[in-house]
């Protein structure tokens, strides 16, 4: 061969052997894809491939479902037709007939068959199912029954009550309890207690007027229950004067603790009180003070 290319074209030894290099890359080149074919390794299924095949399948199968619903729920023009009805009484095939989705019309007798009622017209537009444009398309057409404003509620004619007003009482402050004052139109539990408390403080009461020296008790609200009160003629707790103690002494509400060490001193120096004007002697006594103290004090 290489003296035949040689005789024709004039080759020489080296251009006859470049050549054959040339041929053999070629075949080389020719057989390296057939052979790759033969010995490359079978590919493994790629996970994130198919999440993302998957999300693909699942996305259109969501929307050939709302496209289908979009399909079911539109409304039926050509077969529409308005006419008078009550919502509360108009069945699944009536609300179809006006131009509502089969789903929309279950959804509102769903809302009547449990004890919804359309009390008026407008009452209509509280259905979301029912969209603005077919409320205004039916609202002409709504005749609601005057038996269903009426069976809902009954009318109950107003009794007019008569109270009986209490007998007032008379309650004597000297002897009642708790309780007993509490009877008193103007005093409650907590002035009732207050007032007991301070008569057995004072040894019982001798004038109504003693009750405005009770906490909280002042001269409107004693106005308010004055005629209601009476002193009965129990005697009241005396104190001995000659022989109290410091402590006998505290318990009355007039006296303060200055004036108690004057009467005890004044005993002391000069012996007994025989009568309410020794008193007068002790300066830092005076005559109103005398007069507070005098039905409590004995000799």
């Amino acid at each position: 061969m290489r003296i035949w290319l040689n005789k024709y074209f004039g080759f020489s030894k080296g251009e006859f052997n470049g050549l054959l290099l040339l041929i053999l890359i070629i075949m080389v080149l020719k057989a390296i894809p057939i052979i790759y074919g033969y010995t490359r390794p079978i590919e493994k299924d790629d996970p994130n491939l198919l999440t993302q095949i998957q999300k693909i399948t699942v996305a259109d199968e969501k929307y050939a479902n709302n496209l289908r619903e979009k399909i079911e729920n539109s409304s039926p023009e050509k077969t529409a037709r308005l006419f008078n009805f009550d919502p509360n009484t108009l069945d699944a095939d009536g609300w179809q007939t006006l131009g509502l989705s089969p789903k929309q019309a279950k959804a509102i007798i769903n809302y009547t068959s449990k004890g919804g009622k359309f009390y008026k017209p407008e009452d209509l537009q509280k259905m979301y199912t029912i969209s603005p444009e077919m409320y205004k398309k039916i609202l002409p057409y709504v005749k609601i029954a005057v038996k269903e404003l009426n069976t809902s509620k009954k009318y109950i004619p107003f009794e007019k009550k008569e109270y009986v007003k209490k007998a007032p009482v008379i309650v004597d402050i000297n002897q009642a309890d708790s309780a007993k004052l509490d009877e008193i139109k103007g005093i409650g539990a907590a002035f009732a207690k207050r007032i007991i408390k301070y008569r057995e403080r004072l040894g019982g009461f001798y004038k109504k007027e003693q009750l405005m020296e009770v906490y909280g008790l002042d001269s409107v609200k004693y106005a308010e229950i004055k005629d209601q009160i009476s002193i009965s003629n129990a005697p009241l707790k005396t104190i001995n004067i000659n022989t109290a103690a410091f402590d006998d002494l505290k318990r009355n509400p007039y006296l303060s603790y200055k004036q108690i060490n004057a009467i005890i001193q004044y005993r002391k120096q000069h012996g007994n009180y025989s009568n309410i004007a020794d008193l007068k002697k002790i300066a830092i006594l005076n005559q109103q003070v005398i007069d507070k103290i005098a039905p409590y004090i004995s000799f």
